[in-house]
C-alpha cells in the first residue's frame, strides 16, 4: 500500500484531505471529525491538567528534596519532556490514527514492537484516568472538609472512594453523551484552567500575610523520605532522594498522546495533532512553573517563626488554609478539584480511543464488543470498560497508610507511577524505532529535520531513568530487606508494570504471535486497490 505522502488517487478525489489520509493509513471515517485544532490541543492540556497533578502529587516532590526539588526539577525535567514531545509531535504528523503511539510503532518495528506498546500505553492511560479521578475525590472531599467542619469530621478513606466511583461515572456519562460534547468540554477546559491558575497565582501573591524569601524557595533542602537519615550533603541524596520527587513532574506533564489519539477526530490533524503536543506541553510546563512556585513562596512560618515544612509535606490544602483562611482556600480548592474533574473527563476520552483502536485490530480480549461504535459514533462500550478498569486499578487506595504517624497515599502515588511508566514505556518504543529509520523515515507536514539524531536518544534515556526511579521503594518501610517493611507501604508500580510485562512476553510467544499482525485496514478492497494503482 502507498506510504502516507504519494500522490492522491484521481478515484478518490471526492475525499478530504484528512480523509485521504487516513485512508493510505488503511482506514475510513468511522469517526466523527468534529474536533479543531483548538480542542486537539484542549484535551492534552487538560489532561496535563497543573491544576490537578502540581497540587496532588506536591508532597512527592517537596518531600524528597524539599523547596530545590520543585524550583529546580519542574524547569529541569520540563525541558526534556518538551524534547520528547517534539519527537512525538514529528510521529502523528506522519501517521495521524487513533491508535497513535501502537500503530507508530506497528508500522516501525512490526507486529511485536505494536502489541508491546499498545498494551503499555492502554495500562499508562487506565492508570492515569484512574489517578486524575481519584485526586479529583480527594480535592472534592478536601473542598467540602475545609468548608464544613462537621462534614471533615466524619473522614475517612471509603467516602473518598466512593467519591471516586461517583467521578468516574459521570465521566463515562459525558463520554458516551457525544464527541462533539467532549470537543465542546475540552474547549471550556483549556480557558477554566488558564483563568483558574492566572486566579490561583494572584490569590497566592496577593492575600498571604508573608511570603518565603527567594532563598529559601531556591536553596533550601531536606530529606523527608526516611532514608539516609534525613542528610542532605552526600552524593546519595542529590541521586537517589530527589530522583523520587521526579514523579511530580513526570506525572503532571502527561497524557499528551490525547492528541494522537483523537487524531482520527481532528480537522487539519497532520498539523494540529502535532502542534496539539508540543503546545500542550510548553504551556503546562511555563504555567506549572508559574503556579508551583507561587505555592512554595505561601508556605507559612510555623510558631517559632521558620517556615513550616511539616505542613507543606502534607499537601496544599494546609498551606491554603493557613496562608489564605478557609473562604480564599475553599475557592482555590474547588477550583483545583473542578479542573481535574474536567481532567479525568478527558482522560477517559483519551483511554476509550485507545482501546478502541487497539480493539479494532483485535488485540484486546472481547475486541468486538470494546470496538462497536454507539448511534452517536462513540465507543461507548471502551469508556465502560476503562471506568470500571480504574476503579479496580485504585481499590489499595481503601487501606490506611501512614508513614511516621502522618497519613501518606501511597497508593495514589503507586498509581500515578504505573501511569507515568505505562505511558512513557510506550512513547520510547516508537520514538526509538524512528530513529532507527533515520533519513527513510517518511515525514509528515510537521518534522523535526535532522534534529531527530540528537532529540531521539535523549528523549528515550529520560524515559528510561525516570522508569527505574519510580519502580523503587519511595519510604524504608517499602522496602523489603529493611526490619520496618510492611506490604501495605510496597509501592505496587513495579508489581503492576513487570507483572504485565511478563504476562504480555507469555501471551505474545504462546499466543498472539500467531494471529496478531498489527492495524487492521478498515476500508474497503476497491479503496485499498486504487491507491494501489
Amino acid at each position: 500500500m502507498p506510504e502516507a505522502h504519494e500522490p492522491i488517487p484521481p478515484h478518490e478525489a471526492h475525499l478530504s484531505d484528512d480523509e485521504r489520509h487516513l485512508a493510505r493509513l488503511g482506514y475510513k471515517q468511522d469517526l466523527n471529525r468534529s474536533w479543531s485544532g483548538f480542542s486537539n490541543f484542549a484535551i492534552s492540556f487538560s489532561i496535563i491538567s497543573i491544576l490537578a497533578g502540581c497540587f496532588t502529587n506536591f508532597g512527592a516532590g517537596f518531600n524528597n528534596g524539599g523547596p530545590i526539588s520543585i524550583s529546580w526539577s519542574w524547569p529541569i525535567l520540563g525541558l526534556f519532556i518538551l524534547i520528547i514531545g517534539f519527537t512525538m509531535s514529528e510521529l502523528v504528523s506522519a501517521y495521524p490514527t487513533s491508535g497513535g503511539i501502537y500503530w507508530w510503532a506497528s508500522k516501525l518495528g512490526g507486529p511485536a514492537a505494536g502489541f508491546f506498546t499498545g498494551w503499555l500505553n492502554l495500562i499508562g492511560l487506565v492508570a492515569v484516568t484512574a489517578g486524575v479521578a481519584y485526586g479529583c475525590a480527594t480535592f472534592i472531599d478536601l473542598t467540602i472538609s475545609t468548608y464544613s467542619t462537621s462534614f471533615a469530621g466524619h473522614y475517612s478513606l471509603t467516602r473518598v472512594f466512593i467519591i471516586f466511583v461517583v467521578v468516574l461515572f459521570l465521566a463515562a456519562l459525558l463520554n458516551i453523551f457525544s464527541s462533539h460534547l467532549m470537543a465542546l468540554m475540552n474547549n471550556v477546559s483549556v480557558w477554566w484552567h488558564v483563568a483558574g491558575a492566572a486566579t490561583i497565582v494572584l490569590i497566592l501573591i496577593l492575600v498571604p500575610d508573608q511570603h518565603q524569601s527567594f532563598s529559601y524557595v531556591f536553596t533550601e533542602r531536606f530529606n523527608n523520605s526516611g532514608y539516609g537519615g534525613g542528610s542532605t550533603s552526600n552524593v546519595g541524596f542529590w541521586f537517589a532522594i530527589v530522583p523520587f520527587g521526579f514523579l511530580l513532574t513526570q506525572y503532571t506533564i502527561t497524557g499528551f498522546d490525547a492528541s494522537a489519539h483523537l487524531s482520527e477526530e481532528t480537522a487539519s490533524a497532520s498539523k494540529a495533532a502535532a502542534q496539539g503536543i508540543w503546545r500542550s506541553i510548553l504551556y503546562s510546563v511555563l504555567g506549572g512553573y508559574v503556579l508551583l512556585l507561587c505555592v512554595v513562596f505561601a508556605i507559612p512560618n510555623d510558631a517559632n517563626g521558620n517556615p513550616d515544612n511539616a505542613l507543606a509535606g502534607a499537601g496544599v490544602a494546609g498551606i491554603f488554609v493557613q496562608s489564605l483562611g478557609t473562604n480564599w482556600a475553599t475557592f482555590v480548592l474547588f477550583i483545583s478539584a473542578s479542573a481535574q474533574f474536567f481532567c479525568a473527563t478527558s482522560c477517559m476520552t483519551s483511554a476509550s480511543r485507545m482501546t478502541y483502536a487497539f480493539s479494532r485490530d483485535g488485540a484486546v480480549p472481547g475486541s468486538g464488543l470494546w470496538k462497536q461504535l454507539s448511534p452517536n459514533r462513540v465507543p461507548a462500550n471502551a469508556v465502560m470498560l476503562v471506568g470500571v478498569a480504574s476503579a479496580v486499578l485504585t481499590l489499595p487506595a481503601l487501606i490506611k497508610v501512614d508513614v511516621g504517624g502522618v497519613p501518606v497515599p501511597l497508593a495514589f502515588y503507586a498509581v500515578t507511577s504505573i501511569a507515568v511508566i505505562g505511558l512513557y514505556l510506550a512513547f520510547a518504543i516508537p520514538i526509538w524505532l524512528r530513529f532507527r529509520h533515520g533519513d527513510k523515515f517518511d515525514v509528515g507536514s510537521w518534522n523535526n529535520g535532522s534534529k531527530y539524531k540528537w532529540m531521539n536518544p535523549i528523549a528515550v534515556a529520560e524515559i528510561l531513568i525516570v522508569s527505574v526511579y519510580l519502580m523503587l521503594p519511595s519510604t524504608p518501610a517499602a522496602n523489603p530487606f529493611r526490619d520496618e517493611f510492611a506490604w501495605k507501604f510496597v509501592n505496587y508500580a513495579p508489581i503492576v508494570t513487570l507483572g504485565a510485562l511478563l504476562l504480555l512476553v507469555i501471551w505474545w510467544n504462546v499466543s498472539a504471535k500467531n494471529w496478531f499482525t498489527g492495524p487492521k485496514h478498515t476500508i474497503d478492497e476497491a479503496v485499498l486497490e486504487a491507491f494501489d494503482s
